[in-house]
């Protein structure tokens, strides 16, 4: 057994796919029998995660842009000094630290390196900021023993910014946690938007298709979104009023999954941007049929089992959701095979294996 201290930049009271990877990771690694604290913004005493890991919330959470939507991190340098007080105190740990350099939690860990560091890259698509802070960039990077991306254009990104070669891994989920429910499949055909409300996740984009469909077609279609953000309000003014589309707000663990298992379709119409498309696997997982722009990160996660359209295109989107419904069983259990791939307990194996040159790197530096 050994001592893992995660550390995810983002408030874990907030949905996300980074903050996902944590607590999944978090879950899986106390079952492998390590000990495990999982660290991240947010005021402490907040409501309780569903891990086993000691969680530790440091530092109030401010939203920020970051790569096209908002990343609730912490600016406060106490936090940042709080991490390192807990890494030092820990019994020969290995700091795991995801997105490493997003400010600042991790920082003050960074800059000190008195453990041995594995950093995991999460984030496609470079911008301003990143040209802006290379130097900083690369400052930090020399606090990483051993770096991992979660895709080609996750290491192309920050890997080519902060000057380190990162192991191309993967997202991993808990993939059984997805047919804990009976499928059940609506009298209605039921679409499934799942995610944050802005601009480059195209949630617009499906609702258009739907509604060109229900305003010429039969059967009519249903979507159910699932999500909050920045553009909730406008797209609740633009489609609020129409009886086929029900927005639900946020929705928890627990939430998600039912709903993965009750839907029709998942449509996922991002815009770009996305360095990796997990959802698409948890909703394969949950033998639940997908379409999703046609994307770099998104047709790398798919690897040819969803029905691919044309971004920002609401034709195209409805023509794949047509196609998405009438998907024969034999190409959604090919697609819940695939989606096995990204075990998180094949994944955790992975990491078991970096913390382990992780120790050795860093010994060697001593």
């Amino acid at each position: 057994m050994s001592h893992v201290i995660l550390v995810c930049p983002y408030s874990l009271s907030s949905f996300g796919g980074v903050q996902e990877q944590a607590l999944a990771m978090s879950r899986v690694l106390v079952a492998r029998g390590h000990d495990v604290e999982l660290v991240a913004p947010g005021p402490a005493g907040g409501a309780s995660l569903d891990t086993p890991a000691r969680v530790h919330r440091l530092g109030r959470t401010l939203a920020v842009p970051a790569n096209g939507s908002r990343a609730p991190i912490t600016v406060s340098w106490r936090a940042a000094r709080q991490l390192r007080a807990i890494v030092e105190a820990a019994p020969g740990p290995v700091v795991h630290l995801h997105e490493p350099f997003a400010p600042v939690l991790g920082w003050s860990t960074l800059l000190h390196h008195g453990a041995p560091a594995v950093g995991t890259l999460h984030r496609a698509g470079a911008g301003p900021a990143t040209r802006w802070t290379t130097p900083v960039l690369h400052r930090l990077a020399r606090g990483l023993d051993v770096v991992a991306a979660v895709s080609p254009a996750a290491a192309q990104t920050m890997g080519r910014a902060a000057g380190v070669h990162p192991d191309v891994l993967f997202n991993g989920f808990e993939t059984a946690r997805y047919r804990r429910e009976d499928r059940q499949l609506p009298a209605v055909a039921t679409i499934l938007l799942l995610g944050r409300l802005e601009e480059r996740k195209g949630a617009a984009v499906a609702l258009e298709a739907v509604v060109r469909h229900n305003a010429r077609a039969a059967p009519p279609w249903r979507v159910v979104v699932l999500g909050d953000g920045p553009l909730a309000e406008r797209l609740r003014a633009r489609f609020g009023d129409d009886g086929a589309i029900d927005f639900l707000g946020a929705a928890d663990e627990r939430t998600k999954l039912s709903w993965l298992r009750r839907a029709s379709v998942l449509v996922a119409p991002a815009l770009g941007r996305e360095s990796f498309g997990l959802v698409l696997l948890e909703a394969m997982a949950a033998e639940l049929p997908v379409v999703a722009s046609d994307i770099p990160g998104y047709r790398d996660a798919a690897g040819g089992h969803a029905v691919l359209a044309r971004p920002g295109d609401a034709a195209d989107v409805e023509r794949a959701i047509g196609e998405a419904l009438a998907a024969p069983p034999s190409r959604v259990a090919a697609a819940r095979e695939h989606a096995e791939q990204w075990s998180m307990d094949r994944l955790v194996g992975r990491y078991e294996d970096l913390y382990d040159r992780a120790r050795g790197r860093f010994a060697g530096r001593q």
